[in-house]
């Protein structure tokens, strides 16, 4: 079987700790549409903060309305002329980005201490996961050891741009927030604050290299590379965050 494409459990299986799938291999992966930042961003450090050791690892998969969102470590210098998008100040680190429909955002919520990895591993395998996906349609990028996130230049004017951002929160041995990838967006609310604290950085997305390129199939590919470089096994798809109780009710797709 390819490496690359995890077993996927039957949506009958039942529970998610079954004793014949162990939690460490199996991956719950929901695809949530699009979805008020603050719903989502208190949604994951419920499920944080009540997750058990023998919970299952989950990505979420979900896109945004407008909003810029500021880290701990965030300075007012940086918003520039915000205007009519709101400015969330939340618990991950890094400094100011902003988040929209047609980007990509996905949210590792992950057992690190199951694992046995630390942070500066966390962020190395969602940067080669990005790298690895974009690379499957013929998009060449790299990260960077000073600056986190997923770089790639403009073939004719050596230009460097930035097409995917990191931002993460480890609590309890265990991360949230997470990777931010421009796909089909409106990017011009990057030009109203210094994106990701970067005085003059300059962003893309992935139709400026690929004009044919999929949002959702480009999701697909990055959750399988996720998948692959983390490790587990088996996935499973849901389409809510209802199968947990800790999670509010109102959560499901419409």
């Amino acid at each position: 079987m390819d490496s690359l494409t995890p077993t996927k459990i039957p949506a009958h299986a039942g529970s998610h700790t079954d004793s014949s799938v162990s939690a460490s291999s199996t991956l719950i992966i929901r695809h949530l549409g699009l979805r008020d930042y603050e719903e989502i961003w208190h949604a994951m450090q419920t499920f944080t903060d009540t997750r058990g050791e023998h919970a299952t690892d989950e990505l979420w998969c979900v896109q945004h309305p407008p909003v810029f969102t500021q880290g701990q470590a965030g300075k007012a210098e940086h918003l520039l002329a915000t205007g009519d998008i709101p400015v969330i100040a939340v618990d991950r680190g890094g400094q100011v980005t902003y988040h929209g429909p047609g980007q990509i955002v996905i949210y590792p919520l992950l057992d690190l201490r199951r694992m046995q990895i630390g942070v500066r591993e966390l962020v190395t395998r969602i940067e080669h996961a990005i790298v690895d996906t974009l690379q499957e349609i013929g998009v060449s990028a790299y990260p960077r050891e000073d600056a986190p996130g997923v770089y790639v230049q403009h073939t004719q004017t050596q230009r460097e741009y930035k097409i995917a951002s990191l931002g993460l929160r480890i609590r309890k041995g265990c991360s949230f927030h997470g990777l931010a990838l421009n796909v089909d967006m409106d990017l011009e609310p990057f030009h109203r604050i210094n994106p990701c604290g970067f005085i003059g950085l300059e962003m893309a997305q992935v139709r400026d290299f690929q004009p044919t390129a999929d949002l959702s199939a480009l999701e697909s590919t990055l959750c399988k590379h996720l998948c692959h470089r983390f490790g587990y096994r088996h996935t499973l798809d849901e389409a809510s965050l209802t199968n947990d109780a800790s999670l509010s009710s109102e959560a499901s797709l419409t």
